[in-house]
């Protein structure tokens, strides 16, 4: 079938939205029934929460009204909350809140807090919220107690058929770690400010205090310098920030209560510097953009005086450009041919005892060390940075394991956790949402525990544009916020997900594209508005994982398109995951009701190939995934005939696993750059109706 959909096709499609809306829609237990109560859609989970009897009813005549000046921090948090409830209800609310906060009448929203808080670690972000019937009280020590405690009461804002209301609580709540953050590594791809901004945004919604600004890297030198104006000139293709930028972005991150830590990498991942001082590198050459992604051969010479009264020089700018006590010099993978063909730096081992590669490298960090505390700083540096005579007062942060930071504690360095929190490698929330930083089993002492500051979620750009970034970003990183603030007890993977739906929606309205794009992506590739059938595939698969999609012939740069199938489909399809729960409450209990439910799912999906293959002729860019549509038809149709047998409780022939298992097996090869996410669940089905699948 060639051309456009015909009408009896779109039909078809529609009847596919309608069924697949209702039967791959999450059953939440019982307890979450009333899903207008706001109580039950809190991520992250407060650390206490007492529901009361009774509502606070909003309506036009709303006011808010807290302490002075006018001009501060919490003054605008409370002006932003105004403006987030209107747009949430669509009420004209009456108060000028963004002139004025005097109340003028009684009852409203009344904050306080003690004192402006500082951008530091282990600052306090508690805050008591109480909703009454004629009143909502919201206290904290600092204002950024008050942001966290609004994010809170916007997330409770509930609704029937009497309005907008807030349910009746009392909630006492501070963050469990002190370091809950997210890294943008904008060095591979660059993120305009207004990427940034809207991300900064999110992180204050879910109550994340850390942005870990990744600006150099191989592919790209993205922050202006005036001392050294050939960097940014030379090595970032045009695309950096001003200092002006930056300083916005630190001053935007800071009135949402967020500090800004910038990571100049060193001395690897470093061929963006050398594009402008070649001289640096510890071999000779002209050096350009890399455009490739992996570990490189180039860095920085440690044996080479003259790069000491540089990064001097550097350090010195970025140290008063960045308030942050806090500056990372990356240090991670450090390739090392460079050092071991280099002479004069082999001479330099040998002169100054220096063992090997490594005990070079801590060379180098101490030098760097000197210079960062003379311009007040403290240094942070993965893993790699971790050599015998470095001393306490660095920060080791962590990318190859919970091991290498409990090696870190139990030598007295405080660690920040990242492995796990790899959200570049399209891995479920439920795996990030079970990495904990502190997990029950942890041989450290309590004195150790306390070295162990929290996280960071990790959006390494290799696979990203402006376009792209939000959706690998988000909804998952709200689960990683919420380990890191919830209580150590808060662990219900079902719960976690019910949450993540709402907040999702929530996070879209501060300007992220996570949810909106996806869509844009497919019409583009279509070249046509009706993508329907297109959508449905792109629900029952996912991108590769890990480092997956680097392999084959595709070899991707900096300059590849990004605009493909795979990079319009969620690292998590959500709907897989429901319908994988359907398949194994089905398997428990043989439920005939959701057995026809299930069955009309997979008939659907079988049925989507055929209103797949007119797109897919009329876009040359979509071919590539008629594999993917084909497996998903073939697939489902395995499973319709499993169910079929389950239900009937009929015995297959001998051969029939094994005739079925090839087909499953064809059916699991990537395509695209990306595999079907509902196998796992039709494999069971089989696995279920005649043994394990061979």
């Amino acid at each position: 079938m060639t051309g456009r959909l015909s009408a009896k096709a779109l039909v078809l499609v529609s009847l596919i939205f309608v069924t697949l809306g209702s039967v791959l829609a999450m059953r939440p237990p019982a307890a979450a029934a009333a899903s207008v109560d706001g109580v039950l859609k809190l991520m992250p989970v407060p650390a206490s929460v007492t529901v009361r009897e009774g509502r606070f009813q909003v309506d036009e005549m709303l006011n808010i009204a807290g302490p002075g000046p006018q001009t501060g921090r919490a003054f605008r948090a409370a002006a932003r909350f105004m403006s987030r409830l209107a747009g949430r209800t669509g009420l004209f609310l009456k108060q000028d809140f963004l002139l004025t906060q005097a109340p003028s009448v009684e009852g409203g929203i009344r904050y306080a807090f003690a004192r402006p808080g500082t951008l530091l670690p282990n600052e306090d972000e508690s805050y008591s919220l109480t909703v009454d019937l004629e009143k909502i009280t919201l206290d904290a020590k600092t204002d950024i107690g008050v942001l966290r405690g609004f994010e809170t009461l916007l997330q409770l804002l509930s609704a029937d058929e009497t309005g907008y209301y807030f349910p009746c609580v009392a909630i006492a709540d501070q963050p469990r770690f002190t370091w809950r953050g997210l890294l943008i590594d904008v060095g591979r791809h660059f993120q305009p400010v207004d990427v940034i901004k809207r991300n900064l945004d999110a992180m204050a919604a879910v109550k994340m205090n850390v942005f870990h600004w990744h600006l150099t890297e191989d592919q790209g030198f993205r922050v202006e310098s005036k001392v050294f104006p050939k960097l940014h000139q030379r090595g970032s293709d045009g695309m950096f920030y001003t200092q002006a930028q930056i300083r916005d972005v630190i001053e935007y991150a800071a009135d949402r209560g967020i500090r800004v830590m910038p990571e100049f990498d060193i001395p690897g991942h470093s061929t963006s510097w050398f594009v402008a001082y070649p001289e640096f590198s510890s071999a000779p050459g002209t050096y350009g953009i890399e455009r490739k992604f992996g570990v490189f051969g180039p860095a920085f010479n440690p044996a080479d005086e003259r790069i000491y009264p540089f990064f001097d020089a550097f350090l010195k700018e970025m140290s008063a450009l960045f308030p942050d006590p806090y500056l990372h010099i990356g240090g991670d993978e450090v390739e090392g041919h460079q050092w071991e063909a280099n002479p004069a730096i082999q001479a330099f081992k040998k002169k100054n005892g220096l063992a090997d590669n490594g005990a070079l490298q801590a060379y180098f960090n101490k030098r760097l060390l000197k210079i960062l505390t003379k311009y007040g700083k403290k240094m942070v540096g993965w893993d790699e940075v971790l050599q015998p005579g470095l001393p306490n007062d660095i920060v080791i942060h962590s990318w190859r394991g919970p091991k290498a930071l409990v090696e870190a504690a139990l030598k007295g360095y405080q660690g920040i956790l990242s492995n796990g929190y790899y959200i570049d490698l399209c891995q479920p929330a439920e795996a990030h949402y079970l990495n904990d930083p502190l997990p029950p089993d942890s041989p450290l002492d309590d004195r150790q525990k306390a070295l162990i500051m929290g996280g960071e979620a990790t959006m390494w750009s290799e696979l990203v544009t402006p376009e792209t970034i939000d959706s690998r970003i988000w909804p998952r990183t709200a689960a990683i916020a919420e380990r890191l603030w919830s209580p150590a007890s808060v662990t219900s993977v079902d719960d976690m997900y019910r949450r993540l739906g709402p907040v999702s929606i929530e996070l879209e309205e501060l300007g992220l594209l996570h949810l909106k794009n996806p869509d844009m992506l497919l019409r583009r590739l279509a070249g046509d508005p009706r993508i329907e059938p297109l959508q449905v595939l792109a629900k029952a698969v996912e991108p590769l994982k890990n480092y997956q999609r680097h392999g084959g012939q595709a070899a991707y740069t900096s300059l590849s398109p990004f605009t493909r199938f795979v990079d319009a489909c969620a690292p998590e399809s959500l709907p897989a995951r429901a319908f994988r729960k359907n398949i194994d409450r089905f398997l428990a209990g043989k439920d005939p009701l959701l057995g026809r439910e299930i069955g009309a799912t997979l008939a659907l999906w079988k049925a989507n190939h055929a209103l797949v293959l007119p797109v897919i002729a009329a876009s040359p860019a979509l071919r590539e995934i008629e594999p993917l549509s084909l497996g998903l038809a073939r697939a489902c149709e395995v499973g319709l005939e499993a169910l079929d047998r389950l239900m009937k409780g009929q015995s297959p022939p001998a051969a029939w696993a094994e005739e079925k298992g090839k087909i499953l097996a064809e059916a699991a090869k990537p395509a695209a750059h990306a595999e079907l996410a509902v196998l796992s669940a039709v494999t069971k089905l089989v696995a279920a109706c005649a043994g394990p699948v061979k």
